[in-house]
């Protein structure tokens, strides 16, 4: 079975971008493991607010993956390669049984939320960055309680922390 796999960063106070979607105080300046995670996934799994985030940061975000949108407005502007998908829960069960690398559930916090609380997130792999911003978009919204099991954990130069969870389900 594949696994789908929350890759993301977020501040040391749990947000994942400003209130306004603003992600300028990620680090940008190296790879923190970025295309060694990437060779490993052939699709990715995103909400509608976040997909359009990457449509401003890329002409074509994820071109050679297979993507998925998980939204009610059926008439969002999507790539060719992108599917509209209104129902994440049933959609990802399924998903998880399709042959295939596995999955990369990109954001936001509600569809995180949505599929952790239905225990469909495998694993956590969580850069924090040396920041508190305070406000914004926090991480997970309403989460239930979800033990998990520390695997690895590297610490940057720069202050950044990478930690990697299996989620026990």
């Amino acid at each position: 079975m594949r696994k789908v796999i929350l890759f993301i960063a977020s501040s040391l106070d749990g947000f994942i971008a400003r209130k306004d979607g603003g992600i300028d105080w990620l680090f940008s300046d190296a790879d923190y493991g970025y295309s060694k995670f990437y060779s490993s996934i052939d699709t990715v799994i995103t909400g509608r607010k976040t997909y359009d985030l990457t449509l401003i940061l890329e002409k074509e975000p994820f071109k050679d993956k297979k993507i998925y949108v998980f939204t009610n407005n059926l008439k969002s502007r999507l790539l060719i390669n992108a599917e509209v998908i209104s129902d994440p829960v049933n959609f990802v069960k399924k998903l998880k049984d399709i042959k295939g690398k596995n999955i990369w559930l990109l954001g936001g916090s509600e569809i995180i939320t949505l599929l952790m609380n239905a225990n469909l997130v495998d694993e956590i792999i969580l850069s924090i960055h040396p920041i508190v911003l305070g406000n914004g978009i926090p991480l997970f919204i309403n989460i239930k309680e979800i033990k998990l099991e520390l695997v690895k954990s590297k610490k940057f130069d720069n202050g950044l922390l990478q930690l990697k969870y299996n989620v026990k389900n």
